[in-house]
């Protein structure tokens, strides 16, 4: 798979740069625009094919007789917002003049992006290159080539060392076409991030999270917005887009603004079980394609989320802390105390003073980071049923609470700061009564329908660390189970311990290593103090990227154990680019090493030793 991308318009393309197998497409707002683009080269061998940049792909293709070139041809596709343009240029390299007959196929089936996916047809009626959707919106395909060929077909007749030229330029029509700001270019864009590592594999893996990062931006009226990743996260999501702001601030502050600024706007209002919206309520995303529009699926406007409302209130404090901003916060004060009301009501029924999500069948049946629907699981491998209270989100709870007091306090209510401080200590004392499993050294994964704990191994605690609601006293015995051999597996944490019922290494959410989420447990270990421990995991975080031909940290990688010399084992349909992992590089940067803009750190180093 090739992705390419600009803004809101990207591509899904074959290793040889064509589009012609299932999900496969250049795809605008949730819906696929070609299904088909094939190039007939007959006689030539495509010999480099390259992505200098996320939004190019650069080929050259040689039709070869005996040892030599006779003819070469250049590549070069580049994606724009809205469509891309592409330029063939060919040169008869030999002696003897050469015919040649190219041809272009191309196709449009308007899919849905979840249809390319795997879910079931829609059958549609598609005119040529334009098609009406059942609510009546029209999208359109746009071709033009230079020379003109109607019939997608060339002969071209090259003289020794004669230059040809074919051009193609796409326009993906819709009616969501919205003009924000202008995106920044990639040199501007790398430049705001003034970090240097002295070595060069480091080096690489930071230029290429910040070239990701740039490539995965959108332009909204609101502001920068990234998108989750490529390709099926291609649109706003609500906690992908949070953390991944948290996480490239200070450098980001415009891209954490333009977040924050966004899902204010698309605060829930009202109560909408088909969207799990309620008032205050954080969403988890929008989708623009037309399943969600016309109500077959819930995505148009979906909030089934447990953790991106307190994520907000998290990232609106880490903002202002980064930049002084206190004006944004007044402005935000109406969203973060909706989202507040929120967490304190709707997200807790049954007034235990925790949060928690009841499954969707529509929409989502798990409403945590660990979305898949057997992620959450007891010791003998049943799945939780009824009201799931997930760990990890109780902490995010705690640190929302505490960045409100610390809101109230800044704009000159201190009454209500004390309320929000005191409620954040209910929680984190009420937390570790429900949750800490002495038997295990560990924080149980939920609690389920009937309050029991979820008594498995898991990545989870890291976030508690994160947030600040691990009891200092507990936190060394804690960092010491994370570190055991069921959970660290030399590249990152196991989602699942070695060992559950359930545990399996290719697997989503039940044994694979998330990089992302073992960044998280970096910054928790800073945050209590475990300075090495921390650097232990930037650098295998690191070493997992520079074991990547890219250079990147992949979404999830198998949770098998690193063996000196071995990559990790791929996860199949792992995205590439992510967003929240290229984020990771640059929080791992910040919160281990302690970088800031013109300081150079050291490299990765091997050799440290693991909490006794």
């Amino acid at each position: 798979m090739l992705p390419l991308k600009e803004d809101d318009t990207y591509a899904v393309l074959s290793e040889q740069g064509m589009v012609v197998e299932r999900e496969e497409g250049f795809y605008r707002h949730d819906t696929r625009y070609l299904s088909r683009y094939r190039w007939n080269l007959p006689g030539f061998a495509l010999l480099l094919s390259e992505t200098p940049r996320p939004d190019r792909l650069l080929q050259h293709w040689a039709l070869i007789v005996g040892p030599d070139q006779k003819v070469g041809l250049r590549r070069e596709l580049v994606m724009l917002r809205g469509g891309f343009r592409e330029q063939l240029q060919l040169e008869n390299t030999s002696l003897e003049p050469h015919t040649l007959e190219l041809s272009l196929e191309a196709a449009a089936d308007f899919a849905d992006l979840f249809e390319a996916r795997g879910w079931h047809r829609v059958t549609r009626k598609v005119t040529g290159f334009s098609y009406t959707s059942e609510d009546g919106l029209e999208v359109a395909t746009r071709l033009e080539t230079q020379p003109a060929a109607p019939d997608g077909r060339w002969k071209l007749e090259l003289k020794p060392h004669e230059k040809a030229r074919i051009a193609v330029e796409a326009r993906f029509e819709g009616p969501f076409d919205t003009h924000g700001r202008a995106l920044p270019s990639y040199e501007e864009w790398i430049q705001r991030f003034p970090l240097h590592l002295f070595s060069g594999c480091s080096q690489q893996v930071l230029e290429q999270a910040l070239t990701d990062l740039r490539a995965l931006l959108f332009s909204l009226p609101e502001g920068l917005y990234p998108a989750a990743g490529i390709p099926w996260y291609v649109c706003p999501f609500g906690r992908d887009g949070l953390l991944t702001a948290y996480m490239v601030l200070p450098w980001g502050a415009e891209v954490a603004k333009g977040v924050l600024t966004y899902l204010a706007k698309h605060q829930g209002k009202e109560v909408d079980p088909f969207r799990d919206e309620a008032p205050g309520k954080i969403l988890h995303e929008v989708r623009l394609g037309e399943l969600s529009r016309t109500g077959k699926l819930p995505f148009g406007r979906y909030y089934g989320t447990v953790d991106a409302t307190p994520l907000f209130v998290i990232l609106l404090e880490r903002y202002w802390h980064d930049t002084g901003d206190l004006a944004f916060v007044r402005q935000l004060q109406p969203n973060w105390e909706a989202a507040l009301s929120w967490m304190t009501t709707y997200a807790d029924p049954d007034g235990d003073g925790l949060l928690e999500f009841l499954p969707n069948e529509k929409g989502l049946t798990v409403q945590s980071w660990k979305d898949s629907g057997d992620s959450q699981s007891h010791q003998d491998g049943s799945l939780a049923k009824g009201a799931i209270t997930v760990s990890e989100v109780q902490g995010y709870a705690y640190a929302a609470y505490r960045a409100a007091a610390g809101f109230y306090r800044a704009l000159g209510q201190p009454e209500l700061a004390r309320g929000w401080e005191a409620r954040a200590e209910q929680i984190k004392e009420l937390f570790h009564q429900r949750f800490w499993l002495p038997e295990l050294a560990t924080y149980a994964l939920a609690l389920d329908g009937e309050k029991k704990p979820l008594r498995v191994l898991s990545s989870n605690p890291g976030h508690l660390l994160w947030s600040g609601i691990v009891p200092s006293e507990v936190a060394p015995a804690l960092v010491r189970t994370m570190f055991s051999p069921a959970l660290w597996s030399g590249w990152g944490l196991r989602t699942l311990g070695a060992g559950e019922v359930r545990y399996n290494p290719l697997s989503y959410h039940n044994g694979s290593v998330w990089p992302h989420d073992t960044a998280i447990f970096a910054g928790g270990l800073a945050r209590y103090g475990f300075h090495r421990e921390a650097q232990e995991v930037a650098e295998a975080l690191f070493r997992l990227a520079m074991s990547q031909r890219d250079r990147r940290l992949p979404e999830l990688v198998g949770g098998y154990e690193r063996h000196q010399g071995e990559p990790p084992v791929p996860y199949p349909a792992a995205c590439r680019p992510q967003a929240w992992d290229a984020a990771a590089v640059v929080y791992l940067l910040r919160v281990v090493w302690g970088m800031e803009p013109g300081v150079r750190a050291e490299p990765p180093r091997e050799g440290l030793l693991r909490p006794a």
